[in-house]
């Protein structure tokens, strides 16, 4: 996933700071103090779910969550891919990391001109994702945006928005009675809104945001749509406006050899007996021990000579599959014509 290279402005004065919003939530739980457990240099929190903060990358006592790595404002990708974290190189993200420090630094001291980069949530200093929106000041930590409300693009320039210019979606669609999440099959809200989406579609299409968010992780780029409808192409371009993430890689279901056996070619013969001295595991080319597989089936095999089949024969069905009727006989050669298997 490539951000494109984008040009940052100065960032705002500790006097502009939502200090007085009463609708923001208690402080985040920040891990500073004690022993060894490991955070995130970015929003000094050791929380690791996936499905919110993405992967916790860790290299060489460097720990830095893969959603904050593509939201701090100040960071651009300049490696490839495969360089430093999803081609964030190592040394632009410890001088990320050291101008965030600076701030810590700049908070303790008693320097009046200098103004820490708070987060307008926790108020905490080290915040380093910005409101894209003109002229807004909001900076925040991105775990404390995702739970204010904060809408966080996983596209294009991987633009950040705070809770009063999030993109909204805008699509007539009405409810009949109580809907329910394609997903979760619980209650959602009565008309689209932060953690309520619909299909722009089909508008019939209602989940929670954290149900379509597992969705698409799981589905990713290549399976992602949406769950009713099946449109693919104006479904991810409104997911990807609204703040989904949808990873360009393979599903979930296809990595890690989890089908691999579906994959697997059955390679043996099974008539009764096999002929071939060497065993039914002998499978060549040409000849009296080609294996050929049941053309409907494939998961039943046979040699040649053992069916008594002809050199001319090219498709093979099983005893099985030939009793149910889907095919004349049960083998065929150049031209359909019809053999018996023994």
């Amino acid at each position: 996933m490539k951000r494109k290279s984008r040009r940052r402005k100065a960032q705002c004065p500790e006097a502009l700071l939502e200090e007085n919003d009463p609708s923001a939530p208690p402080q985040c739980k920040r891990q500073r103090d004690g022993p060894a457990e490991e955070v995130c240099g970015f929003c000094q929190r050791a929380d690791c779910n996936p499905e919110v903060l993405g992967q916790f990358c860790r290299q060489d006592g460097l720990c830095v969550h893969e959603n904050c790595l593509y939201h701090a404002s100040r960071l651009n990708q300049r490696g490839a891919d495969e360089e430093g974290f999803y081609g964030f190189l190592f040394p632009d993200i410890q001088e990320e990391l050291k101008r965030v420090a600076q701030k810590f630094y700049v908070a303790l001291t008693p320097v009046t001109s200098c103004h820490p980069q708070k987060c307008c949530i926790c108020r905490q200093v080290g915040a380093s994702v910005t409101c894209r929106a003109r002229r807004c000041p909001r900076t925040f930590h991105y775990p404390c945006g995702s739970e204010r409300g904060c809408i966080f693009q996983f596209f294009g320039e991987f633009k950040s928005f705070c809770w009063k210019h999030r993109p909204v979606q805008r699509v007539q669609a009405v409810q009949k009675d109580q809907t329910l999440c394609l997903i979760c099959q619980e209650a959602v809200a009565k008309r689209p809104c932060y953690e309520t989406l619909v299909c722009p579609t089909c508008t019939r299409a209602w989940f929670h945001r954290h149900c379509i968010q597992g969705q698409a992780l799981r589905s990713a780029l290549h399976y992602f749509c949406c769950p009713l409808c099946r449109d693919m192409v104006t479904f991810q371009k409104e997911m990807f406006r609204l703040g989904i993430k949808i990873p360009d890689r393979d599903a979930a279901w296809e990595e890690n050899g989890a089908f691999a056996d579906h994959y697997q070619r059955h390679s043996s013969c099974d008539s009764s007996p096999c002929l071939c001295p060497v065993g039914r595991e002998v499978a060549e080319e040409n000849g009296p021990w080609r294996l050929l597989l049941c053309h409907s089936c494939g998961s039943c095999g046979t040699h040649q000579r053992c069916s008594n089949l002809g050199e001319d024969v090219d498709s093979w069905e099983c005893r099985d599959c030939s009793n149910t009727g889907t095919g004349e006989g049960c083998s065929w050669g150049a031209g359909h014509k019809v053999q018996r298997a023994m």
